[in-house]
């Protein structure tokens, strides 16, 4: 996961909708099942997906009252802290 990339994603979501990602992400979900795919297309496809994933906890913390930075900061410490367990 790429925190400038979940930061403009979270605007995005800010600015539009956050439909408009949970759509996204069902479309490339369904793009996965494509079985001509090399790997190096599924790892990068899995990185959007994820990206976007992140976007929407993170928008929901904002909902929830937490400040954007202090959102995306704790996103990436439970993320940072999930990689280390």
């Amino acid at each position: 996961m790429k925190l400038p990339v979940i930061k403009h994603l979270t605007s995005f979501i800010e600015e539009n909708d956050e439909d408009f990602l949970v759509e996204t992400i069902e479309t490339l979900e369904s793009l996965t099942e494509v079985p001509s795919l090399k790997d190096d297309e599924l790892d990068v496809i899995g990185e959007l997906i994820s990206n976007m994933y992140g976007a929407i906890e993170v928008n929901k913390m904002i909902k929830e009252g937490t400040s954007k930075k202090d959102a995306l900061n704790s996103f990436m410490q439970r993320v940072m802290g999930s990689i280390d367990s």
